[in-house]
């Protein structure tokens, strides 16, 4: 695909990032730049996620895409790639910021999701030329475009000594909105966006929690999605809500035969309100 370049002070969406520290004067981008300045999120955090990092990020990701957030991030492996597929199945556009040439796409192993991002209405830019490999001191660089692009930035698993920090440090100098995800105080994961919320971040438990500082009118009247056309359907989300993800535990505890229980679950998955996480657990999308 052809790359192509950009003056971001002369661009609608681009020129939030002209007031920002060491502003880049040119982008090079593929893929399509949205035609006006939509609320832009981004979403950060560590490459190795445990589980509740990996749901968390599909979960905020997902519904802050359904919502017409733009969700950005840098296409590495963990959360930056998590985010980015949520956007992809919540049918919005994601854009992801590379720290080398265009021409080539690191990790190599997410070419193919750069391809669909592309594919798909998204975008991928970067500050450097064409030929331009991607060195450590680079990613750090990259962040301050993640965070400039952003109305907000949050981090959803990171440990005590992390590169998302640094991403964090920029979005406070930019005076971007910063959120954390507050996890499990004994996982080494969640240091970062715990002490994220003890120093002032704002938690984000939910996508309207984001949506309620940055993109308020977005906030639909009706607080909650449609939780179930039938009593099986109900009592399936209700489980959900409490924290089971088992299947069978699901189809113990709702009460319902296995065939009523599993004609339930095949209609929650079409209707898009639940989603498989792998080995029969499942969670509310």
């Amino acid at each position: 695909m052809k790359i192509k370049t950009i003056t971001p002070d002369k661009d609608i969406f681009f020129q939030i990032i002209s007031t920002i520290a060491y502003s880049p004067k040119t982008l090079y981008f593929i893929g399509t730049i949205p035609y006006e300045r939509l609320p832009v999120v981004a979403i950060v955090g560590t490459r190795k996620p445990t589980p509740y990092g990996r749901e968390v990020t599909f979960k905020l990701a997902y519904e802050l895409a359904k919502k017409g957030v733009v969700i950005v991030s840098g296409l590495a492996l963990g959360i930056d790639a998590i985010a980015h597929r949520a956007a992809l199945e919540a049918g919005g556009p994601t854009i992801a910021v590379l720290a080398n040439g265009l021409d080539s796409v690191y990790p190599a192993s997410h070419r193919a999701l750069a391809d669909e991002i592309v594919g798909e209405g998204g975008l991928i830019i970067s500050e450097y030329p064409q030929g331009t490999l991607a060195r450590d001191h680079q990613f750090l660089a990259r962040n301050r475009i993640v965070s400039g692009i952003a109305d907000a930035v949050i981090v959803t698993e990171a440990a005590a000594r992390s590169g998302t920090l640094a991403t964090v440090a920029h979005a406070l100098d930019q005076n971007r909105e910063v959120f954390a995800v507050p996890g499990n105080i004994t996982s080494p994961m969640s240091v970062g966006p715990n002490r994220m919320i003890i120093q002032g971040a704002h938690p984000a438990l939910e996508a309207d929690d984001i949506l309620r500082v940055i993109a308020p009118h977005l906030i639909s009247a009706q607080t909650s999605l449609n939780m179930g056309s039938n009593p099986v359907e109900i009592k399936i989300i209700d489980l959900l809500k409490q924290g089971i993800r088992d299947g069978n535990t699901l189809q113990q505890q709702s009460g319902f035969d296995a065939s009523s229980f599993s004609q339930a679950m095949t209609m929650l998955e079409i209707g898009g309100l639940i989603r498989a996480l792998g080995g029969n657990q499942w969670t509310i999308t």
